[in-house]
């Protein structure tokens, strides 16, 4: 019988993948993007319609990039934050309007 030695159709390749490749360009915009340590300094106080939200002062620590080392920002965070706690920022560019 020919059907004998056919293997079933599930276990048929219709098609062949390539072998994965490793881009060189996608592990330099992954440290672009890497998130930068920032040390909270001050509590400014609470924001938002039901104060849900703390504006801090936070400034970022030389271990990760240099060139942002002893810049300060102010920031929003939403949740339990207190002095000398560590925040991962993964945007430094853009700064909280300050509380009136």
């Amino acid at each position: 019988d020919p059907r004998a030695n056919r293997k079933p159709f599930w276990l048929k390749s219709s098609r062949s993948f390539p072998e994965p490749r490793v881009l060189a360009h996608r592990t330099a915009m992954a440290d672009a993007g890497a998130p930068k340590l920032a040390v909270v300094r001050q509590i400014l106080g609470r924001t938002g319609s039901r104060g849900g939200v703390i504006q801090v002062k936070v400034e970022f620590t030389s271990e990760d990039n240099p060139e942002l080392k002893g810049r300060s920002l102010v920031r929003n965070v939403k949740g339990p934050v207190r002095q000398g706690d560590i925040l991962a920022l993964l945007e430094t560019e853009r700064e909280a309007r300050r509380l009136r």
